[in-house]
């Protein structure tokens, strides 16, 4: 399996998931349509799925559009099914999905929203975490609560350590800022925040993140507890 990392509307990634033998694709939260279909068009890749990892509309706004296009599957939760556009598969927690060649197992991993998951494709090592979990970071907690948050990061904490972290946005730089003014002596984070800066200053992503750097850097995933979680949550609130 190829990931392809899409940039979609400001500082959104959508990602095209490709089976080379097959030519076939999915696409992981197509936050607008156009540039998934330039990219599937330009390599003759027929889209077959949409995963959704939540129902915001900067993760769903191409589900439409590339449905009546290429007439491919929705999957996103089942709690979600009045919230995410035509969705078709219902998924749910610790399920395992399979369509074609792809597999993922899923994660209900709310905090942002009640009804966020995550699609780890486990053969490959690579989980997409939407808004949950980003490279130096956490999602806001909208609608669910600081333990659903802390929680949720527990559990992609526990798999393996050489796990690939996608994300829904492009926070990296931002994120290392709040991480270093709370842990200024990390120096893993340091040189995290070297390679960040060089990958910017060339153009290039800074997704994916690896889980043991993220373990060893990111500041949320350091908190030992929901209340040392909660005062971080709330100082990147406003930082």
């Amino acid at each position: 399996m190829r990931v392809e990392i899409i940039k979609c509307l400001q500082d959104n990634y959508s990602y095209l998931l490709i089976d080379d033998t097959k030519n076939i694709g999915c696409v992981v939260d197509p936050g607008e349509a156009a540039p998934i279909i330039k990219h599937v068009e330009g390599n003759n890749i027929e889209l077959k799925y949409i995963l959704n990892t939540h129902h915001h509309y900067d993760h769903v706004g191409g589900n439409l559009e590339l449905k009546k296009r290429y007439n491919s599957k929705i999957v996103g939760f089942k709690e979600d099914k009045d919230r995410i556009p035509e969705i078709d598969v219902l998924v749910e927690d610790n399920q395992k999905w399979k369509g074609e060649n792809f597999e993922a197992k899923i994660y209900h991993i709310p905090g942002h929203t009640s009804g966020h998951i995550a699609f780890h494709f486990f053969l490959e090592k690579k989980i997409f975490t939407g808004d949950t979990l980003f490279s130096l970071g956490c999602g806001r907690i909208f609608e669910g609560t600081y333990e659903q948050m802390f929680n949720s990061l527990k559990k992609i904490k526990e798999l393996p350590k050489d796990t690939q972290i996608y994300c829904g946005h492009e926070y990296t730089l931002q994120n290392s800022k709040f991480c270093e003014s709370n842990d200024p002596d990390n120096s893993n984070l340091k040189s995290k925040i070297e390679e960040i800066k060089e990958k910017i200053k060339n153009g290039h992503p800074t997704i994916p993140s690896i889980l043991s750097d993220e373990i060893e850097c990111n500041i949320f995933l350091k908190a030992k507890d929901v209340e040392s979680f909660s005062k971080l949550r709330d100082l990147k609130d406003n930082f």
